[in-house]
This record gives structure tokens, C-alpha cells and sequence, in this order.
């Protein structure tokens, strides 16, 4: 296996963001060098059992603390979870699935979401956060969404009711960015969105529906808003599934313009996700943090 060389250099990024449920507003992020975040990708186990064990290895080396990650049992695997403290206990949930179907490499389909984040975790820990942020590697999912749907059922109500955002990666690289609208709660598409426009980055809109299913899915149909972030095309679907998915089919130009985007939509919606009230559906609002 591959050692990462950690490469410490961040870029801060300020970005004047503006959408039609929030005021003007100045968000800094930082982003990991593209080397990383190639370096990540490339590393893709072909066994499932080898992927969840990297994955908690690069969440520690990414500063997850030790006492924060956990595995939760799923059949004969697990999700992966690393806790990043903020000042509430309001929680954004970030997640993708590691498994794969053995037809291919599955690098497209999920290494591309699932290396991912422990990039966003060492970014989002850069500076203190409103929000606690959940980073959860799915097991299963290519099983009917075991990983999820587990990772939802065993949520009690105090649980969901922290719970005010749920951003999935799925299957990126292929293309520039979309988002899957359809199955999206609509304030977090449109912030999505407004920090593309703002980053003058592509993101457009494809959905899927009857293609197949995604981790957000179990989230979404909790009542939690929830939003699938991917790069699936008619034209790229058949690479999906079948020996075609190698790293060769990543367009890298894409997939690092895609964690961009997605590292600043992070540090977004920590700025306008407002803390639900007891028993109230979560809203995007203007920021009371000063």
C-alpha cells in the first residue's frame, strides 16, 4: 500500500456568497493541494475489508481524534465514523459509500466520494466551526443502502432532531459537478448553487431517478434534509458496475474542481444552517454567529 506524503499546505479562500434566503455574507474555507487529494484517490483497495480499514487510517492522519472515530456494525462490515466537535451540537452530516462492485475497480463508484473525506475533515478543522460535523464512510450501500439505513434506524428522536443537514458524495470525477434535485431538500440545492456561481464553478443539474439510489436516501425519507452530490451523466452511466470503472475514467480536472466546490459549500452551511427548535424542520437563514 501506498504512503501518503502529507503535504501541510493549505490555500485560505474568501468568497462573497449571496443567495436568495441569505444576505451577502464572506466565507473562508481552506483546500487541501490537488497532490493530496489525487494521492488519496489513487490509493483505492480493491477490497472492501481493505477500504474500511484505510479509511479510518486517513481520517487519523487527517486529525480526526482518536476518541471521536468509531466503527458501527454493519453485517460483516461497518460504517466508519469520525466526530469534528463545533460550539453546537447541531449536526451537518457528511457521507459516502467505500464499497464497490467487484465487476470493476470501483474507484468512480465510490472511492472518488468515500477519499474524499478525510480531505474535508482536515480542511473543516482548520477553524472552529458553529456546527458539529459527522463524517460517515458507508458500508454496503451497493447492497440496498445497508450502511445508511442502519445509520439512520439506530438514530433516536434526540438524535434526528440534531441532525439539520445530510450531504452525500456519490460517484464524482466523471463530469463536472451535479447535483441530484429531485431528491434534494431545495435550500440546500440553492446554496449549492450560489456558491458555484460565487466560485465560478460548474454545477449543473442531473437527476437519476429509477437509475438507482444513493445514501441520502434513508436521511431524506427521516425527514432530514438531505442533498447527493455526484458527476453521472446518460453517457457516463454505463461505466458504473462494469470493469470500466479504473481510475482511468476520472477526469481529475473535474473531480478536484468538485472538492472545491464541495469544501466551500461546507463552510457555507455552517454560516446559514440555523439550529432547529425542538420539534421544527430546519431552515437556511442568515448567520447570528459574529
Amino acid at each position: 500500500m501506498a504512503r501518503i506524503r502529507h503535504n501541510r499546505i493549505f490555500v485560505l479562500v474568501s468568497v462573497l456568497l449571496a443567495a436568495s434566503f441569505v444576505s451577502a455574507q464572506k466565507t473562508e474555507f481552506v483546500t487541501l493541494p490537488r497532490q493530496t487529494i489525487e494521492e488519496r484517490l489513487r490509493l483505492a483497495p480493491r477490497k472492501d475489508s481493505d477500504r474500511q480499514a484505510l479509511i479510518k487510517k486517513l481520517l487519523l492522519d487527517a486529525g480526526c481524534a482518536p476518541e471521536l472515530l468509531r466503527e458501527e456494525k454493519v453485517g460483516s462490515a461497518a460504517n466508519v465514523i469520525c466526530v469534528l466537535p463545533g460550539e453546537s451540537e447541531g449536526e451537518i452530516v457528511v457521507g459516502a459509500h467505500f464499497d464497490h462492485i467487484n465487476k470493476g475497480d470501483g474507484v468512480v463508484d465510490n472511492w472518488t466520494g468515500a477519499s474524499l473525506l478525510p480531505s474535508l475533515l482536515e480542511a473543516l478543522r482548520q477553524q472552529p466551526r458553529r456546527h458539529t460535523y459527522v463524517f460517515v464512510a458507508f458500508a454496503q450501500e451497493e447492497k440496498g443502502l445497508v450502511g445508511s439505513r442502519r445509520y439512520v434506524e439506530r438514530l433516536n428522536y434526540s438524535d434526528k432532531m440534531r441532525v439539520e443537514a445530510m450531504v452525500n458524495m456519490d460517484t464524482l470525477g466523471l463530469s463536472p459537478t451535479k447535483m441530484w434535485l429531485t431528491q434534494a431538500d431545495k435550500k440546500l440545492a440553492s446554496a449549492l448553487a450560489a456558491v458555484a456561481a460565487a466560485m465560478k464553478l460548474p454545477c449543473t443539474v442531473m437527476n437519476v431517478d429509477g437509475a438507482g439510489t444513493s445514501d441520502s436516501e434513508p436521511f431524506k425519507n427521516a425527514g432530514i434534509p438531505s442533498i447527493t452530490i455526484h458527476s453521472a451523466t446518460p453517457e457516463t452511466m454505463p461505466i458504473l458496475h462494469t470493469p470500466k470503472d479504473k481510475l482511468s475514467a476520472v477526469n481529475l480536472d473535474d473531480y478536484y474542481d468538485s472538492y472545491r466546490l464541495i469544501s466551500a459549500y461546507m463552510a457555507y452551511l455552517d454560516q446559514v444552517v440555523e439550529p432547529r427548535p425542538p420539534g421544527a424542520i430546519p431552515t437556511l437563514g442568515p448567520s447570528k454567529a459574529k
